[in-house]
């Protein structure tokens, strides 16, 4: 859990808000040095997206995704324009709202939806990579999130997970949840996993990493 690594939320929260404030705005600055690897998860993560536009019970949506903690917005520009054998990942007149991260109360970090204030997640709720937000902000998170899909909607996640436990990085004030940790916190939202698989083909040295979608 993270209260075993996280000693002060304030300043977990701060540190990190204060990390990103000095990281080029560019893919390799996102990305820790490994910009190189952008478009093979770009690539992965359409390929697990492509699975919930085909028919089935599991089949979602296209006209509306929000992209939270989006940094520079790569996720959010490659799902509303990108398409790949006649299947548009976004639909063309899908309105991609992005949450950029904002210092809120107390040091927790808060959304802020572009371009409308008066989306299902509004008013601020807390908004960042899973890595960045304690156990019970995530939670909390995710429960915004279920109650703001509309019918057949979901919640995908892709992050670092541990091999065991969580870990602290003091860098970046993160944490990185191993998989059962990451499962405990989606149940407890209320939520579902409806499918979860690796990213394959990344450097042996970093981090596994996954991506789950949920409802």
């Amino acid at each position: 859990m993270t209260s075993e690594v996280v000693e002060n939320e304030f300043e977990f929260y701060s540190k990190a808000e204060k990390y990103w404030k000095d990281v080029p705005a560019t893919v390799d600055g996102m990305l820790g040095g490994y910009g190189h690897i952008s478009s093979i998860d770009i690539n992965s993560s359409r390929k697990f997206l492509q699975r919930f536009l085909r028919d089935g019970p599991n089949r979602t949506g296209t006209t509306r995704a929000l992209d939270c903690g989006a940094g520079m917005a790569k996720v959010g520009g490659w799902m509303k324009l990108d398409s790949t054998r006649g299947t548009q990942v976004g639909h063309p007149q899908a309105k991609a709202f992005t949450c950029k991260w904002l210092p809120g109360g107390e040091g927790i970090p808060t959304a802020a939806s572009v371009p409308s204030p008066g989306h299902p997640l509004s008013p601020n709720p807390c908004s960042a990579p899973p890595g960045h937000l304690t156990d019970n902000h995530l939670s909390d998170f995710l429960k915004r999130c279920r109650a703001g899909l509309r019918p057949n909607g979901i919640v995908v996640i892709k992050d670092n997970m541990a091999q065991e436990g969580v870990i602290m990085d003091d860098v970046d004030s993160s944490v990185c949840r191993d998989l059962a940790a990451v499962r405990r916190i989606i149940r407890r939202a209320g939520l579902h996993l409806l499918a979860e698989e690796r990213q394959e083909n990344f450097p042996d040295e970093i981090y596994h990493v996954y991506a789950l979608a949920m409802r």
